[in-house]
């Protein structure tokens, strides 16, 4: 979906920054003007807002404009359908990534009712991947966009519904009806609902990484590693998954430079000896990135600075992976009954046989995929256990699928 318009902003500024990844997950060209380094911008800025410097201040092709915007306000501009004209569904599906969309086509392909929703692009996070290379049936690879516009364009085949740019932000049961509450305060029914929302990869949070991801910057050795292969690059984080994606790494790439935020790995001694053993790995402690800098759309310089001496050094990698952790998007299941783990992804089957902290039904016994809640499932990577790997997401879908049909045939 491409667009004209142009963002006026500041890299310091959190609104600006979430409109940008806004756009970018919706897959909406734009131009990046930073006010502060354009004075005739700036400038420009000031008329369009009577005087005042508001950013961000989005401009469109028929030169109107927006004022900082909320993402619904965004989407309503461009079009997004934020709002289904059906109140209940058989299944709903929150989340649009793999395992949602697999699951999706599924079930409509029953002949269910089936929504989905999701605040960000369809297809997920999978979407924003700059390759699959190891997704079956594509022996060339496949570019997470066309992979997502395919599948997206599939499910729409089967006759499932659409409800993007627009938040979940609760769940409750009323008896055998499941309701969920979106951002604007409307309600949707349904039978069963599928949660599929994912992880967020932790961000750094710097100066220059939101333009990059993708770029240059990376959460993933299995999915991007590839594309290293006799380069140098970067690793961010100190613990396990830290260390491993950097050994894996070493199959492509020809150095790594891992920086740490402690003065040493948060791992076992077997693994810290395997990793600092290697001799194409350089190991920085009490590292910090502090700033990125590109040129042309691409990585070209990581800034870090020893957070005990003061001390910055300027590194020159081909490319930047982050491991430092995952967010489950599990924040509107509070109050729902939805069980989660220590970390916020949610338990289903089997892994809640030994909670005590849920009401568990007279004779209710979850399905592999089923939370705590009956009729609730869950797939993909906010699922405790996940691989996240879209192959897997994609199959954890069409099994969630099943066993919800089943759940629909016996109501």
């Amino acid at each position: 979906m491409a667009k004209n318009l142009t963002v006026y902003g500041a890299y310091w500024c959190p609104d600006c920054r979430r409109s940008k990844r806004f756009l970018s997950e919706q897959q909406i060209t734009y131009d990046w003007v930073d006010i502060e380094k354009d004075p005739d911008a700036q400038s420009y800025v000031e008329k369009l807002n009577g005087g005042k410097r508001i950013i961000p201040t989005i401009v469109f092709e028929d030169d109107t404009f927006l004022v900082e915007p909320s993402n619904a306000e965004l989407a309503q501009k461009l079009g997004l359908a934020t709002r289904d004209p059906h109140d209940f569904h058989d299944l709903t599906v929150i989340g649009a990534g793999p395992a949602g969309l697999t699951a999706a086509i599924y079930a409509a392909r029953d002949g269910f009712k089936v929504m989905v929703i999701d605040e960000g692009a369809l297809g997920g996070q999978a979407a924003t991947t700059e390759a699959l290379e190891n997704y079956p049936g594509f022996p060339e690879g496949i570019s997470g966009r066309n992979w997502a516009d395919r599948v997206v364009e599939q499910a729409t085949r089967f006759g499932v519904e659409f409800l993007q740019a627009q938040t979940v932000t609760g769940l409750r049961h009323d008896g055998d009806c499941l309701w969920i509450k979106t951002g604007d305060g409307h309600e949707y029914g349904s039978t069963a609902v599928l949660i599929a929302t994912g992880a967020d990869y932790r961000h750094l949070g710097v100066e220059g990484e939101e333009d990059l991801i993708g770029a240059g910057i990376h959460f993933c050795s299995t999915c991007d590693g590839p594309f290293y292969k006799d380069k140098h690059v970067v690793v961010v984080g100190g613990g396990y998954s830290a260390a491993e994606e950097s050994l894996a790494l070493l199959r492509f790439a020809k150095q790594v430079d891992i920086l740490v935020r402690g003065d040493k790995l948060r791992v076992s001694p077997v693994l810290a000896d395997k990793v600092e053993e290697k001799e194409a790995v350089t190991l920085h402690y009490n590292a910090e990135v502090t700033k990125l800098t590109s040129e042309n759309g691409r990585l070209t310089k990581v800034h870090v600075r020893n957070r005990t001496t003061g001390q910055v050094e300027e590194l020159t990698p081909d490319g930047l992976f982050v491991f430092i952790g995952h967010k489950p998007n599990t924040e509107f299941l509070k109050g729902s009954g939805v069980v989660l783990d220590d970390n916020g992804f949610i338990l289903t089957g089997h892994q809640l046989d030994h909670r005590t902290d849920w009401s568990r039904s007279e004779g209710f016994v979850p399905e592999l995929l089923e939370t705590s809640l009956p009729g609730v499932f869950a797939a993909g990577d906010v699922r405790a256990g996940a691989t996240k790997q879209v192959a897997a997401a994609s199959g954890e879908g069409a099994t969630a699928a099943l066993l919800i049909r089943e759940h629909l045939y016996a109501r």
